[in-house]
């Protein structure tokens, strides 16, 4: 009995440290692994068409990174559904630190409200899906018209389309990016608080809607600022105000919406920022966090956004998480009291 329990365990020794050599090897290797990081490219998902906001404020980004910090970034367009196409690929993806989404106050602020108070299902949860990394530039949106329309109509000022608004009811068109973009929301909270009905016509993304817009097959839209700016210099598109709740910088003569038809408390603003898949090793987290503040802040990224009239932030992963957690309050409560809906 004594032979067979010693037998045992000299068994058991050698299992044993076989084990811990195993563990010790995995745990070499996945901090190996995080330590090597980044070593293959990383996929940066824009959730927008080229051209529009969203990928006017990844694309100095991703050249920062790329040139400056040589992380091989690449941007991959996958437009549709408001962004929630693009957001669904991401929430879905291995939290490697390869796959990033360039999220904004659509997908990770109105979408969840707006998809869900009809009774439907967004395909994915903005929050538990995924890691906030670092909220990247804010900025305003602003009122646009088509000129040959505000000539026609006589429309030179926020007041004059209401008026023209309220005198033809559904029969100006709103252009968006998609339902539950930051322009389409604008123009909800503007139809609200001015007691307007305005047809809303959502496209897939904002060029195609400038396009449009231009074109004179629609009528207005509340467009994010560095998609709009480059028309409105060149005379393309008219410019009202902006829906922020003080003036830009790039635009000091335009007034605010609220300023300019005595709406206090209208503001509508738009924001994006880096998440990944939930669960991103603390290592990876870390890393990456440091490198975007990095190149947030050089002074080429700062310069294209300033141009562009966007306002670069950066900030920390708990300060970004915190931040979406809010802004999802926030228009939980603008879509309930505008009564928006998907269209």
């Amino acid at each position: 009995m004594v032979q067979s329990k010693l037998l045992n365990v000299f068994i058991r020794i050698p299992l044993f440290f076989a084990a811990l050599i195993a563990l010790l090897l995995s745990t070499s290797h996945i901090s190996l692994a995080q330590s090597d990081y980044p070593n293959k490219p990383i996929r940066f998902i824009v959730p927008f068409p080229p051209g529009g906001a969203t990928d006017n404020i990844a694309r100095p980004l991703q050249n920062e990174l790329l040139n400056t910090l040589k992380w091989n970034v690449v941007i991959d367009n996958k437009p549709g559904a408001g962004g929630n196409i693009g957001a669904e690929i991401v929430s879905k993806s291995a939290p490697d630190g390869y796959t990033w989404l360039m999220a904004s106050v659509g997908t990770h602020g109105i979408n969840l409200p707006l998809y869900t108070q009809g009774g439907g299902k967004l395909p994915f949860d903005p929050v538990k899906d995924f890691t906030p990394i670092t909220l990247v530039a804010e900025l305003p949106n602003v009122l646009v018209l088509n000129p040959e329309f505000a000539a026609k109509n006589k429309i030179n000022s926020v007041n004059d389309l209401i008026a023209y608004a309220r005198a033809n009811p559904g029969k100006v068109n709103m252009a968006s990016s998609g339902n539950g973009t930051s322009i389409h929301m604008a123009g909800e909270l503007f139809k609200s608080m001015t007691k307007t009905y305005m047809v809303h016509l959502p496209y897939r993304g904002s060029p195609p809607a400038i396009t449009d817009l231009m074109a004179g097959n629609v009528d207005i839209m509340f467009d994010n600022l560095p998609s709009a700016i480059n028309y409105i210099k060149a005379g393309r598109l008219k410019a009202l105000a902006v829906t922020s709740a003080k003036r830009s910088p790039a635009f000091p003569d335009l007034p605010t919406i609220a300023e300019a038809a005595k709406l206090p408390g209208y503001e509508a603003t738009s924001w994006f920022g880096i998440v990944a898949p939930a669960n991103l090793p603390p290592e990876i987290l870390k890393q990456t966090s440091a490198t975007l503040m990095k190149a947030i802040n050089s002074a080429s990224v700062r310069e294209k956004y300033l141009a562009m009239g966007a306002e670069p932030v950066g900030n920390t992963p708990a300060q970004f998480a915190t931040f979406i957690k809010n802004e999802i309050a926030k228009w939980t409560k603008v879509v309930k009291d505008s009564g928006a809906k998907v269209d």
